[in-house]
């Protein structure tokens, strides 16, 4: 994948660079919005309450958490969790992070099927984030001594990280249809007008950048194993 030096440097430094740009994207939309109040007034938890009620969900309750941007959703407490400034503010960021968050609550309830697929590849994904580098590094070293066995370690490695990126680009279709909920929800709601939807959306936006960068260092890393055991195994 790499003939020269150069080119693997180039390919560590995009897989550095991805995230942080991406991260960066999240941080500034955020920053700049959260200092808009929406024209409701409401502050995150109100936002969440509203929609929650409106669709039926009065199990689901909503609660305060440290941090910034630590905002998720709990499908196995039925909790909404807020960082404390969405929770507590007013600002169009918050709003759409929050309606964001209630979108995943919408799915859980419904059943919606990509969620379903990635909480059962939770086990997997974190038992192959965990251990996959371990084996495939333990393979390649074999192999590469004409240990036996060496190949079928790296393999296995292969198929761990294969399930964890699994999980990553499954990930993509749950985050981009919440967020897809949470605008119809804010607008038909009332919690934002017309001319704030632009703003809102550019929130959901950055943050959505997240999970594409994560899942596409995901996969460029599952290549280039890939093809590092097809090289190392040819005849």
């Amino acid at each position: 994948m790499f003939e020269t030096f150069g080119g693997y440097l180039v390919y560590v430094a995009l897989l550095l660079v991805i995230p942080l740009w991406a991260q960066m994207r999240v941080k500034s939309a955020y920053s700049k919005y959260s200092q808009i109040a929406s024209s409701s007034g409401m502050t995150g938890a109100q936002v969440a309450r509203k929609i929650l009620d409106d669709n039926g969900l009065y199990n689901v309750t909503i609660e305060p958490v440290k941090g910034k941007l630590t905002d998720h959703y709990d499908p196995r407490q039925k909790v909404v969790r807020l960082s404390e400034q969405n929770y507590y503010g007013n600002s169009v960021a918050g709003a759409a992070v929050a309606a964001h968050e209630v979108g995943h609550a919408l799915q859980d309830e419904e059943g919606y099927a990509f969620l379903r697929f990635r909480h059962a590849l939770v086990p997997i994904a974190n038992f192959g984030s965990n251990f996959s580098f371990i084996l495939i590094l333990a393979g390649a070293v074999l192999t590469s001594t004409g240990m036996m066995y060496g190949a079928n370690i790296m393999l296995a490695g292969i198929v761990l990280m294969a399930g964890a990126v699994l999980f990553q680009l499954v990930t993509l279709p749950v985050e981009f249809n919440a967020s897809s909920r949470a605008m119809e929800q804010i607008v038909s709601a009332g919690v934002i007008r017309n001319d704030e939807e632009r703003e809102t959306k550019k929130v959901l936006s950055a943050a959505a950048l997240t999970y594409v960068a994560a899942a596409l260092v995901a996969v460029l890393e599952l290549v280039r194993f890939i093809l590092m055991f097809v090289a190392m195994n040819r005849d």
